[in-house]
């Protein structure tokens, strides 16, 4: 949300008049010719005159380009408006639909004011697809009708009954011209090096040249009859109703805009849109528009893909959008009207079915989001646009509520497994599972719960104490956080789990092998009983596997590209992943006793193999050594313990350069401590030195891809440091920027 609310940092760039006269003037003549035939398109659908639409055009350049949030948004009529504005001029007539447009424009000015455009990110992506379809089958059903020579009625119902009628007159001129817009309007694209021409412009240009050629007897656009101004008049009608209309129009002219800004902004790396700005400057722009008599006014996401498309880098590719599309009604008004009114349908009917996306189909029912999506078209194709909206977020709200409080139940033997949300709604089949398991066992009640209500955790409570009057014990092993135990405390939490701490399943290490009353289920008896490792392993199987697997299965696909070689100790206390706060494919680790770098002349080569894998093949960008207290090999050292002729003392030779640096007249920065954890410090710090030894390493430093960092780990006190080399010490963990 921050990256559509942040400061619109290219206004603040000189726009200067290169880049206008390069990219911006091209651009709006692009616009300019696919606007006209649009906009008289979208005017003659819904019964206004003709001459709305281009006032429309000409006012969502001009004005609401010149002050817009999203500067390469283009307005004009709106698409998404095409049925709501049908509907009210068959209701009230186009005077008071102007009046209408007028209202809805203050109520978008206020709107804009309050911020509230925010909300639009929160609304369904379902619902609004689905209203989006739902339009674009009422464009095209009534655009059908005038292609096929009839006149469109107001609803999809209505149009489709007109059909069969429509069908069986006899309007070839009509359906000729409109056939061929819609097939040039379909394989134009296909063309070579179309994209210098709309193909809009191209379809109506040749469904208009071939009525023309061969004299067809088909309706066309009759400009005179409306260059007269229709000024906005009081609606006739109750209160209630015309308020309705006002909310609607407002409401969906705002979503239409706010959306298409939202999307045009994926389509370039300009300023980002300002939302409240954009709703500010469409309600001017309706207001001013319906003032004139003009359509209602909305951000189209059609026109301002092509106004990327086409190269534009500022707002001044709609301004002079807008001028142009002026200077041809008034100057060239005569050619405007041998355009068949079909031509204008069949391009408005193929504008109705791209609003229909299979692709985006396919997504929602990935996402179990299509019963949504389904009902909300439905509903605006059958009833109307405000009831498909509301049948559509009826339903969002109702899976939404279903998914908040659903919890799924697994019983394995005399465990059960919960997880989800468990509220009152979802309680009564939990129970029902718990009242199925055998009386006098030790039961398990494994809670993966992310909230808890009163009235779960008293059906939860009560079964439990029923249970063990009757000679039964019960367990309550919760995973991710303690909801059970707070409320037995009389400390009910009383929001759900906010992310932050680490689930217990990252790390359970022995809470559930050594638990005394821990249950055994049947899968696990014989040598598992007796084996942590086994146990740990099934475990994993049933707690871990599910939540990392599609993160490894990534990572197998990919491979592994770790940032860190980390070479650390092989005590079993120093666990590299928990210290580091990392995870799988985070670190290339190394261990051996004593955190070992030999020599690079020594005879062991594991190491050196392992260090020049990591700087050359992976890349790594650090080397880490960590060295950690109570070490055992730092102990064997000072006491010269590891025995003679034996592996052990055979590989600590490594380690007596550490010695000799450790008894150095060198300053101590960690004094306090015991011999042995000093020498441990002494010894991360040598073997930074050693790394320096290998060619790989010397060469990645040099060019800066590489850099060396020394750690040391208390182990009692579960502190980490950073090792100075330079004075054998230690220093703390900077706090990040």
């Amino acid at each position: 949300m921050n990256h559509l609310q942040r400061s619109n940092a290219g206004e603040h760039t000189p726009h200067g008049p290169p880049l206008v006269l390069r990219h911006d003037l091209p651009a709006s003549f692009v616009l300019f010719l696919i606007s006209i035939p649009m906009s008289l398109g979208i005017a003659h659908a819904t019964g206004a005159p003709l001459m709305a639409g281009i006032i429309s055009a000409v006012v969502g350049g001009v004005v609401v380009g010149a002050i817009s949030g999203a500067p390469l948004q283009i307005s004009g009529p709106g698409t998404g408006l095409v049925v709501i504005v049908a509907g009210l001029v068959a209701q009230f007539g186009w005077p008071a639909t102007a009046a209408i447009t007028l209202a809805a424009g203050v109520l978008q000015l206020a709107l804009g004011l309050t911020g509230i455009s925010r909300l639009v990110m929160s609304l369904s992506p379902a619902v609004v697809h689905g209203m989006l379809a739902g339009i674009g089958i009422s464009i095209a059903v009534g655009q059908l009708v005038v292609v096929l020579g009839g006149t469109a009625a107001s609803s999809v119902p209505a149009n489709l009954a007109l059909l069969p009628g429509v069908l069986a007159s006899s309007h070839v001129g009509s359906l000729v011209t409109g056939a061929v817009a819609i097939a040039a309007l379909l394989l134009w694209p296909r063309v070579p090096r179309a994209s210098l021409v709309p193909a809009p412009l191209v379809a109506v240009a040749a469904a208009t040249g071939l009525a023309f050629v061969l004299h067809l007897d088909v309706a066309r656009v009759d400009l005179p009859d409306s260059h007269a101004l229709v000024f906005p008049e009081m609606p006739r009608g109750s209160v209630g109703t015309v308020v309705t209309a006002i909310v609607t129009v407002a409401l969906v002219a705002s979503m239409e805009s706010l959306l298409s800004a939202v999307a045009t902004d994926r389509l370039h790396d300009g300023p980002r849109a300002r939302l409240d700005k954009e709703l500010i400057a469409q309600g001017t722009g309706n207001v001013l528009a319906s003032a004139l008599g003009g359509f209602p006014i909305s951000g189209g996401l059609a026109r301002s893909s092509t106004n990327v498309a086409a190269g534009a880098k500022t707002r001044y590719a709609a301004v002079f959008q807008g001028v142009w599309i002026a200077v041809a009604v008034l100057a060239f008004a005569p050619a405007l009207e041998l355009i068949p009114l079909a031509a204008l349908a069949g391009v408005l009917l193929v504008v109705g079915l791209k609003l229909v996306s299979i692709a985006r189909m396919r997504t929602l029912w990935k996402h179990g989001e299509f019963s949504v999506y389904a009902a909300t078209a439905l509903g605006v194709v059958l009833f109307g646009l405000l009831e498909g909206v509301v049948a559509g977020l009826a339903i969002a709200l109702l899976r939404a509520l279903y998914r908040l409080t659903h919890c799924s139940v697994r019983v394995e033997g005399n465990r059960v497994c919960v997880r989800g949300s468990l509220v009152f709604l979802g309680v009564g089949r939990l129970v029902r599972e718990l009242r199925r398991l055998p009386l006098g066992q030790t039961v398990v009640l494994e809670l993966h719960i992310d909230y808890l209500d009163h009235a779960s955790y008293e059906a939860i409570n009560d079964w439990r104490e029923g249970y063990e009057r009757l000679g039964g014990h019960v367990q309550v092993d919760e995973v991710h956080d303690t909801w059970y135990d707070r409320a037995n405390r009389g400390k009910p939490g009383r929001r759900k789990t906010l992310p932050g701490p680490l689930p217990r399943w990252f790390a359970p290490w022995s809470h559930w092998q050594g638990t005394p009353d821990a249950v055994t289920l049947p899968a696990q008896r014989s040598s598992a009983e007796s084996d942590p490792m086994l146990l740990g392993m099934h475990e994993f199987e049933r707690r871990s596997a599910p939540l990392v697997r599609p993160f490894l299965h990534e990572l197998a696909v990919r491979g592994q590209r770790p940032q860190q070689l980390f070479i650390t100790c092989a005590d079993s206390r120093v666990v590299p992943n928990l210290i580091t706060t990392s995870g799988p494919g985070d670190l290339f680790c190394v261990r051996n006793i004593g955190n070992l770098v030999p020599m690079s002349s020594a005879d062991d080569r594991s190491v050196g193999a392992a260090i020049e894998f990591a700087v050359e093949v992976l890349n790594v960008g650090s080397i880490v050594v960590c060295g950690h207290s109570d070490c055992g090999a730092m102990k064997a050292l000072v006491n010269g313990s590891a025995s003679r002729g034996s592996h052990l003392h055979s590989w600590l030779r490594n380690a007596e350069p550490s010695l000799i640096r450790f008894h150095a007249p060198m300053s101590h920065g960690c004094a306090d401590l015991p011999v042995a954890d000093r020498l441990a410090v002494a010894n991360v710090a040598q073997q930074l030195d050693n790394l320096l030894g290998y060619p790989s390493v010397r060469e990645a430093i040099a060019a800066g891809t590489l850099t060396l960092k020394g750690m040391y780990f208390d182990i009692s006190n579960a502190r980490v440091y950073l090792v100075d080399p330079d004075r054998n010490g230690l220093e703390p963990v900077p706090s990040p920027a």
